[in-house]
């Protein structure tokens, strides 16, 4: 049985939610209901979050290291490495 929700967010992100509802041919409510699900069949949230899937993210991890320089300096050894 459906049920009606009301909740009060940001209008910009409702606008953002409308905008990824349309291009993945969903509702906002059934995405909205589908992320409500997932977190209310996990029974520890926090660890729902933390095994949450981001392909992007994924991909990118380990790419990047911190080798203590700023960017700026990094960018500075870069450009001068390039013009010598």
């Amino acid at each position: 049985m459906l049920a009606k929700l009301t909740l009060t967010i940001d209008r910009f992100v409702i606008e953002q939610a409308k905008e990824y509802a349309q291009k993945k041919n969903r509702s906002v409510s059934r995405i909205v209901e589908d992320y409500l699900k997932n977190i209310a069949t996990d029974h520890e949230t926090a660890a729902s979050f933390s095994t949450m899937k981001s392909p992007i993210t994924d991909s990118i991890s380990g790419m990047f290291y911190d080798n203590g320089k700023s960017y700026k300096d990094m960018l500075s050894e870069a450009l001068q490495d390039k013009y010598l």
